[in-house]
């Protein structure tokens, strides 16, 4: 699954196109995922996380070890 955060597990949402003449048509609300390296100290290494801009201020909130336990703990290798 290419778009979905590994931190908080957003995917694509769902919805229509509306045209002028107001036909509606499938369309797709991709999350704005982004691929970021980070140091995890504990570890000695760095890992490679699919992020969503939203968990990238989450990181930079409540640190990248913290982060790593919530991804581990939805089931999410890293």
């Amino acid at each position: 699954m290419s778009a979905h955060c590994m931190l908080t597990g957003t995917q694509p949402g769902f919805g229509n196109r509306i045209s002028h003449s107001h036909r509606r048509t499938s369309r797709r609300f991709d999350p704005n995922i982004q691929t970021k390296r980070y140091w995890l100290p504990s570890e000695g290494r760095y890992v490679r996380l699919r992020l969503s801009a939203r968990a990238i201020k989450t990181i930079d909130t409540i640190g990248v070890e913290a982060a790593v336990a919530r991804i581990r703990a939805r089931g999410v290798k890293v």
